[in-house]
């Protein structure tokens, strides 16, 4: 992608997820990417040394996981189908390694196993 071109949206928000991994805010992130941006998005990752796992969805979009290494590990145990596919537990900990929200996870999880939360603090 040359220097002058302007950059869609989603590569705007992959070189966020870079940035926020390179200041430590998150460990892992996930992104998914039209396949005409999916040789950019890899050289980025592999110029800075960035472990990443690619899934392919179709033959339109990729879903790039990239951070730490433990992470990835984790992902790559996990994640072999579609990411709808997976069971809540498994759901779970993808969630919780992209840094959403624990307590929304933890009643998403719940609900999926049909247990009504309070929301009482």
């Amino acid at each position: 992608m040359a220097n002058h071109e302007i950059l869609s949206g989603d590569m705007k928000i992959f070189l966020h997820h870079i940035y926020e991994l390179q200041k430590g805010v998150r460990a892992m992130a996930l992104c998914t990417l039209p396949k005409r941006e999916e040789a950019f998005a890899e050289r980025r990752l592999q110029e800075q040394h960035w472990d990443y796992v690619k899934q392919e969805l179709n033959n339109e979009h990729v879903n790039f996981f990239f951070g730490k290494k433990a992470c990835l590990e984790v992902v790559r145990l996990i994640v072999d189908r579609p990411l709808n596919c997976l069971s809540p537990e498994e759901d779970f900990i993808i969630g919780a390694l992209l840094g959403y929200d624990i307590c929304v996870q933890c009643e998403r999880f719940c609900g999926w196993k049909g247990k009504e939360i309070s929301r009482t603090a």
